[in-house]
């Protein structure tokens, strides 16, 4: 079984519209649940960086609270995790996650069907 964070676009296309961005999250936890169907443990971080966002007072998407949570929360997740699954589109966010995964030396997926089953 592995740890694998989902990285795919969250704010990315949406003029931070919080219906959109939550369409977006909701396609991560799509994607989650597949993953934890072919055995693995999966992780969005969205699910750990919004409460803590919100219980540190931020008032706005992106804002200066926003900025210190979500994307570091997400950095420090990916070294606890085995591995990094991307979906969707473009993402600044989601590439940077890409990046760090690869600077840890741990693997990036693009599709789920590349990655191993558990024995």
């Amino acid at each position: 079984m592995l740890l694998i964070l989902i990285a795919g676009p969250v704010r990315g296309g949406t003029m931070d519209s919080a219906e959109l961005i939550e369409k977006n999250i909701e396609t991560m936890t799509t994607e989650a649940l597949r993953l934890y169907h072919r055995g693995h443990m999966p992780l969005v971080g969205e699910w750990l960086s919004l409460p803590l966002i919100d219980a540190a007072g931020s008032k706005e998407v992106g804002d200066q609270i926003y900025d210190e949570i979500q994307h570091p929360l997400a950095e420090r997740l990916l070294r606890k995790c085995d591995g990094c699954l991307r979906i969707g589109g473009a993402s600044s966010g989601a590439d940077l996650m890409v990046e760090t995964t690869r600077q840890l030396n741990k693997p990036v997926w693009f599709n789920i069907d590349d990655i191993p089953t558990p024995n």
